[in-house]
């Protein structure tokens, strides 16, 4: 089976903030000198051709830039490393391109010329809308600059973009969580992304965490907050995104295991040999002064899924799905057989937490809310397979 039939993505990583907030787990470092977009975009796009014969003949239907800060490059910068990528990769026609950005001041200038030169979706770091939660988050915008932010992005033409936003924050109330996702959606994005702060490890708040609501105060802000982005028309597609029918495709790509080429600073990308449809990931250096080093290559660490591994890999994806995937693309994407996975999709749906399965891998209701359970029942058996082996 050719791996041609699987998708491939571009992710870019770009690693530099203004400032490092306290809940980001994320590879990114504040920036302390003049930013080397120069350099940065010369290595990015070495890194790409080293990369090239792992895709040669296949077309990229989305690229990411997320971060860091990508909108901290000058649409020049972004240009020309878009120029660079379109003479190395076959690109679709219709390719969704994605710029991740802060609602900063100086970023706000740049949307227009990020859309002229082909970005054909933003997605704001909003995170709150509130002066107060924003600064316990440590960001560097307010509350009128994300409202700002937003005009400045339909100024420029986006009609695709989505809005970040956060909830469970320290000390806020269910009223305040509310009136979040309910300004959020008067600004009518096409996207939502909707999720619940969680103190990560070698962050500052995991070193001195903040004061949190109880559990019962935050399901009930989420299941009212649900709700709302429910009957303003904004599906739930996935664990965190709710869409007015404009799922991002690249986030797609990842959650129905595609493949995605990833380059930059601390990115992992996943790729499928063509012939053996063995899965390799591959791990760049996390440090930008360590990847702009030329002398020792970009890629710090290779892995290879095995077969025992992937089922467990598939699923961890596809199950973040609302409506899940068709049977079909187990198979399609990974070169195993459904009846492998059998037992656990049997006993998954006894407990049930999985639709019957003949036309597709979903979860019930019950299934979803207790997610973690239902991917462990393919965990557990991956383990117990390696090790009888």
């Amino acid at each position: 089976m050719s791996s041609n039939v699987i998708p491939l993505s571009l992710y870019i990583h770009f690693p530099w903030c203004v400032k490092k907030c306290p809940y980001c787990d994320f590879n990114s470092h504040a920036l302390k000198d003049n930013l080397p977009e120069q350099e940065y975009v010369d290595a990015l796009l070495l890194n790409l051709e080293q990369h090239l014969p792992l895709v040669w003949g296949r077309r990229v239907i989305s690229i990411f830039m997320g971060g860091g800060t990508p909108s901290l490059f000058s649409g020049a910068a972004l240009d020309r490393l878009l120029k660079g990528i379109r003479a190395r990769l076959h690109l679709t026609y219709d390719i969704e391109i994605t710029l991740e950005a802060n609602p900063g001041t100086v970023e706000q200038q740049r949307f227009k010329d990020y859309r002229d030169i082909g970005i054909n979706r933003l997605s704001l770091g909003i995170q709150s809308f509130n002066d107060k939660h924003l600064q316990i988050l440590g960001r560097i915008h307010g509350r009128e600059e994300a409202l700002h932010a937003i005009s400045c992005v339909k100024q420029a033409g986006f009609a695709n973009f989505n809005l970040d936003l956060m909830f469970g924050l320290p000390e806020q109330s269910l009223a305040e969580g509310l009136a979040d996702i309910e300004l959020a959606i008067n600004q009518q994005p096409t996207h939502i992304s909707w999720y619940e702060l969680t103190l990560e490890p070698n962050t500052q708040f995991w070193r001195h965490p903040p004061p949190l609501p109880i559990i019962d105060e935050i399901i009930a802000l989420q299941e009212r907050g649900q709700d709302l982005l429910a009957k303003n028309g904004y599906q739930q597609y996935e664990v965190s995104a709710y869409s007015q029918n404009k799922p991002s495709r690249h986030n797609m790509n990842y959650w129905e295991f595609g493949d995605y080429l990833a380059i930059g600073a601390g990115s992992h990308g996943k790729i499928t040999e063509h012939s053996s449809m063995c899965v390799t990931r591959l791990h760049h250096h996390r440090h930008p002064k360590q990847y702009m080093d030329l002398t020792q290559g970009f890629v710090q660490a290779k892995q290879l899924i095995n077969s025992e591994q992937l089922p467990f890999e598939f699923m961890l994806n596809a199950l973040r799905l609302k409506e899940g995937v068709a049977t079909s693309l187990f198979t399609e994407r990974t070169g195993l057989e459904l009846t492998l996975i059998a037992p656990q999709l049997i006993e998954a749906q006894r407990k049930g937490w999985l639709h019957p399965f003949n036309e597709r891998i979903c979860t019930t209701t019950l299934g979803y809310r207790f997610l973690n359970n239902v991917m462990s029942l393919f965990l557990c058996e991956t383990k117990e397979y390696e090790h009888q082996n």
